[in-house]
């Protein structure tokens, strides 16, 4: 026997108490939480500058302006509007990843991710750009699941 583990016997040190602890995330609960909000600000910053980037390629808001269907979808105002009520998902999170208990806060951050990975893949557009903002974008989807699902405290 290692003089380490005599040492910690007689200190009282229970072993699987220790490798529990070791082998899971463990950050102070506000920590993880601002963690949480801070990858959703990511997300949604790459939101906003695929959208901005992806303006700017050449006749897309010719096309959009004129009504006409853009990559073979007609913006409609329900169209619009389903954009909208995807979008307020990661916007929402930003604030409730912060505030929610633990319970509410591992569900609604794993539910959100799985949703917003889905939108970004479900609206993208064909081009580079696009994608290389979508990927940064499931990236950090991903980040937030991981970080959500093994999420632990100090408290027990």
């Amino acid at each position: 026997m290692s003089s380490i583990s005599s040492t910690a016997k007689k200190e009282g040190v229970d072993f699987n108490e220790l490798r529990e602890i070791s082998n899971s995330y463990v950050i102070p609960e506000q920590e993880l939480k601002n963690r949480l909000s801070a990858f959703w600000i990511f997300i949604m910053i790459n939101m906003a500058f695929a959208d901005i980037v992806g303006f700017s390629y050449p006749g897309f808001m010719a096309k959009l302006v004129a009504g006409g269907p853009i990559e073979g979808i007609v913006v409609t105002p329900t169209l619009l509007m389903i954009g909208a009520l995807l979008l307020e998902i990661p916007t929402s999170m930003i604030i409730l990843s912060r505030f929610l208990k633990k319970k509410f806060n591992r569900l609604f951050n794993i539910i959100a991710a799985v949703i917003t990975i889905i939108y970004v893949t479900g609206m993208s557009s064909p081009t580079v750009v696009y994608w290389f903002f979508c990927s940064l974008e499931i990236v950090a989807s991903v980040m937030i699941i991981a970080l959500a699902w093994k999420w632990r405290t100090t408290e027990r």
